[in-house]
């Protein structure tokens, strides 16, 4: 009796001690820096999103969070990446609405986007706009379609590459005007906006962040956006439902997650602190400035909210029939 009673009091200790242990490593984090995956090379909307939350981030928790681009794929690259990292909430990834198309576009995917990650929060929603070079002779989205029709196949639209929400845009609205474009994938936001400057590619159906600055300057002229409401930030450029396009209403949303299986309590507190900021002043005149709007909702919305696309995004990608080996 006395035997059993000290190997009970052994494990009640040994337990006591383990749980203690697992509590202060919670408690511990972040106990060196964070690397928040971006999917897309520097300079488009992911990365400035990235940029824009990490650096009071970086001083609310104390520790450096760097931003690490690993592009390709659609952005099924940096997002394997991160589903395979271990799950102790120093590797993040900045997702998108890409991601959840990706699911139904890749034939094989080397991850589960609903079951590989545990989303963190939105940080924000993104109008797509459909802009052309400023020397083109499209002033709007009626001319736009009369060029396409006069030369069918030779117009051309670039992307951040296949199977993202700039490629579906670019297939619904070709059907919908009943015109046929010519798709150039791109990797990301910034090749294909040196390419739209220079010439080499005709149109783009992007978000606005890294576009805004060109449209403004007068480098690039917005014929739509592609929401069923005006950006606040190019109040004067209609929808494309105004444009005659009707029933279309796409943007983008970014968000950050990490790895499925890292610890609740790690994934309240990044929650809690990405949030505040996104409700600061400060990131929110930042958002201003790029043309999106904060979110900042909790990881149940978040996930809910890639449930909803993932099945909507199915419907549109077998309707466009779409498909990567």
């Amino acid at each position: 009796m006395k035997t059993r009673n000290i190997r009970a009091r052994t494990v009640l200790a040994a337990t006591s001690l383990g749980l203690c242990a697992s509590l202060a490593g919670a408690q511990a984090w972040p106990a060196k820096p964070i690397t928040l995956v971006v999917p897309f090379p520097p300079g488009g909307s992911s990365d400035s999103l990235a940029r824009a939350i990490t650096t009071p981030l970086s001083q609310s928790l104390g520790q450096p969070v760097i931003v690490e681009s690993r592009p390709g794929a659609g952005a099924t690259v940096g997002a394997d990446y991160v589903a395979k990292a271990k799950p102790d909430g120093y590797t993040l990834l900045m997702g998108a609405v890409h991601h959840t198309i990706a699911t139904s576009v890749y034939k094989k995917l080397p991850y589960d986007f609903e079951k590989s990650f545990a989303p963190i929060t939105t940080v924000a929603l993104v109008p797509n706009v459909l802009v052309v070079n400023a020397k083109s002779p499209a002033t709007d989205v009626k001319s736009l379609i009369a060029l396409a029709k006069a030369s069918p196949g030779k117009l051309s639209y670039g992307s951040n590459g296949n199977g993202t929400v700039q490629h579906l845009i670019g297939t619904q609205f070709s059907g919908i005007a009943g015109v046929e474009l010519l798709h150039v994938p791109y990797k990301g936001s910034a090749p294909l906006t040196t390419d739209l400057l220079g010439g080499q590619v005709d149109m783009s159906f992007d978000t606005l962040t890294p576009l805004v600055q060109h449209i403004k300057g007068g480098k690039l002229r917005a014929l739509a956006v592609t929401t069923d409401k005006r950006s606040s930030t190019l109040p004067d450029v209609p929808t494309l439902a105004e444009s005659g396009i009707k029933d279309f209403n796409q943007g983008t949303w970014f968000g950050i997650l990490a790895p499925a299986g890292t610890p609740k309590e790690v994934v309240a507190k990044l929650n809690a602190e990405m949030v505040k900021i996104m409700q600061s002043p400060e990131f929110k005149k930042r958002m201003e400035e790029i043309g999106a709007e904060p979110v900042g909702d909790t990881p149940a919305q978040m996930a809910t909210q890639i449930k909803d696309d993932t099945a909507k995004y199915a419907k549109l990608v077998k309707d466009a029939k779409v498909a990567i080996e």
